[in-house]
């Protein structure tokens, strides 16, 4: 089990450097006792699920500087929702956001929460106006504490893209569009198009291939060690979210509450820490941020990458 303290203190002189390790969201109680502490929650003697939904953002910005907001995904971020994120933390916090995927989905997924749109083609898909006014607009007021913005496209099938180079040449006429002065990067589900093409599109537009762990991609080891995968010269992402080959839903059942680490995955961790390394050597601005799901407690999962960079670089 990690030392919050001595947890705080590295992550504080991480991101001195630039390096903002974080995790992807932070409402779980099972964090209760190792990164929150139930004092702050207790309303007329019980613990107040409502009050920790509220409020402990501000707890978790004592330890980090960084947090990936999934939230984002689903809708678009309204201002005053930005507001209350951003006057609970720091100055020095950067949130890492997750694009809303009215522009990143191709085609709605059949789930309820789609309504009428379930399994019908998406008419914003990549719309660089529609992100510009709905998503960039809301966060300018903000712009100093926002880090990333991650376009997280989920696995597209034939039906989607016959070739992967029909949705790079889409992907370039999209970043091609978009305001500059931010940090982007691009994530994806489809371990085909890790192609020159891809990394070339990316580089050119200085947006970043965000290094992914996740059920059918490739390790993010192999990911970093492929040619022209750096594409920014100046920042870097990751998201350690899956251990490849394992469904989301398995990790959920596996993991819940995300209390401890009930399955190590050492070559994701190293993989994270020759990340922060690299971020070291090259001096630039590093994103990374680790999910529950990933081994079964984020926290614990960052703790060792900061110790086995730290190690590496004695």
């Amino acid at each position: 089990m990690f030392d919050r303290g001595q947890l705080q203190e590295s992550v504080s002189a991480l991101a001195a450097q630039g390096i903002l390790l974080g995790t992807s969201s932070w409402k779980y109680p099972g964090w209760r006792g190792q990164l929150y502490t139930d004092d702050r929650y207790v309303y007329r003697g019980r613990f107040a699920e409502s009050r920790f939904d509220r409020d402990c953002l501000t707890e978790y910005a004592e330890v980090f500087k960084s947090v990936c907001v999934d939230a984002a995904y689903y809708t678009f971020p309204r201002a005053t929702y930005l507001e209350q994120l951003v006057s609970q933390v720091p100055q020095d916090f950067r949130f890492t956001f997750k694009v809303t995927d009215r522009i990143t989905l191709k085609r709605y997924p059949n789930l309820a929460r789609f309504g009428s749109r379930a399994g019908q083609a998406n008419p914003d898909f990549l719309n660089a106006d529609l992100f510009s006014s709905e998503f960039l607009a809301p966060c300018e007021p903000h712009r100093a504490n926002v880090g990333l913005l991650i376009f997280e496209f989920s696995k597209f099938y034939a039906v989607d893209f016959a070739r992967g180079r029909d949705f790079v040449d889409q992907l370039d006429a999209f970043l091609g569009h978009l305001p500059n002065g931010w940090h982007y990067g691009v994530e994806i589900r489809n371990r085909t198009f890790l192609q020159p093409e891809y990394f070339g599109v990316l580089a050119r537009r200085r947006v970043a291939h965000v290094f992914n762990s996740w059920q059918e991609m490739p390790p993010i080891g192999e990911q970093m060690a492929l040619p022209g995968s750096r594409t920014t010269p100046n920042f870097l992402g990751a998201r350690l979210l899956l251990r490849p080959g394992r469904k989301y839903e398995e990790a959920v059942k596996l993991f819940s509450p995300y209390d401890q680490v009930k399955d190590p995955y050492p070559e994701g961790r190293e993989a994270g820490a020759a990340l922060v390394r690299e971020a070291k050597n090259g001096g630039g601005k590093a994103y990374i941020h680790v999910n529950n799901r990933f081994e079964g407690n984020a926290l614990s999962t960052i703790a060792d990458i900061i110790e086995r960079a730290r190690r590496e670089a004695v």
